[in-house]
């Protein structure tokens, strides 16, 4: 391309800069121009957000933190993870029928603060309390305490790796329990292609499976999960694999 030509689409772009204003904004980076008149233009620098990092959203919580003696298993049903014990379990009400399970949330103590994992429920514990894994607990204060004040609020951080869909033990094409595992953001709701060509909601269960009682079918499955903050994923060909994992296409965006 000519230098004339080059001049000639660099003024075209910031002319409808002046016209209309343009903000332009991603998770990794963000520009803002703003006119300032006829013929002025004031540039405002560039905004970078750090993609590496947890990003907190919802409201927060208050509550007490306790600790017990975690393995990662639980009422979530996930499977033990002694290589990361960041775990806790939540109380009933913010439990929700398991809609928490696998969400991550950052945890703010008297001495200091800690995100975990949700895998299981304390079915004891009062609403907005905690019941961190003895690690956890003893970055947020002496475990000689034993009970502390707390808020915490829900956090996506980046994860390694797209979704993963866990079959049960014993699920089958007659009665189909999936689990979704891996997932940056709470999940909303899971739905499969019927064989009428339709989405069909799947009913989650308290611990923490998605269970369609009649079956959906040999396989392979078009699954399309949404998390709480609308995002969708879509995946087709999954196979049915008893008591494993398959892996997702793609990993929800942060908020």
């Amino acid at each position: 391309m000519k230098f004339s030509a080059k001049f000639s689409l660099i003024f075209l772009f910031i002319l409808l800069l002046g016209f209309v204003g343009l903000r332009i904004e991603s998770k990794a980076v963000g520009v803002t121009a703003v006119a300032a008149g006829s013929d002025q233009f004031v540039y405002l620098p560039f905004v970078i957000r750090q993609s590496n990092e947890p990003v907190p959203f919802g409201p927060v919580h208050t509550g007490d933190g306790t600790y017990y003696g975690a393995t990662g298993a639980g009422n979530c049903l996930f499977d033990p993870s002694p290589q990361n014990l960041m775990v806790a379990a939540m109380n009933h009400v913010d439990y929700n029928n398991s809609a928490i399970c696998g969400a991550y949330i950052q945890v703010d103590g008297p001495q200091g603060s800690v995100m975990v994992r949700i895998v299981d429920q304390c079915p004891g514990c009062p609403e907005g309390d905690v019941d961190l894994s003895v690690e956890a607990f003893a970055l947020i204060a002496p475990l000689s305490a034993g009970r502390v004040p707390i808020s915490w609020q829900l956090v996506s951080p980046p994860l390694d790796g797209p979704i993963v869909y866990h079959f049960k033990d014993g699920s089958n094409q007659w009665w189909t329990a999936v689990q979704i595992r891996n997932h940056r953001n709470p999940i909303l709701k899971l739905e499969y292609l019927n064989g009428s060509g339709n989405f069909q909601e799947v009913p989650r269960v308290d611990y923490n499976y998605f269970v369609k009682t009649d079956g959906m079918g040999e396989g392979p499955y078009t699954f399309r999960v949404t998390d709480i903050l609308g995002n969708v994923l879509v995946d087709s060909g999954i196979p049915h694999v008893e008591n494993g994992n398959v892996s997702g296409s793609g990993q929800f965006p942060p908020p």
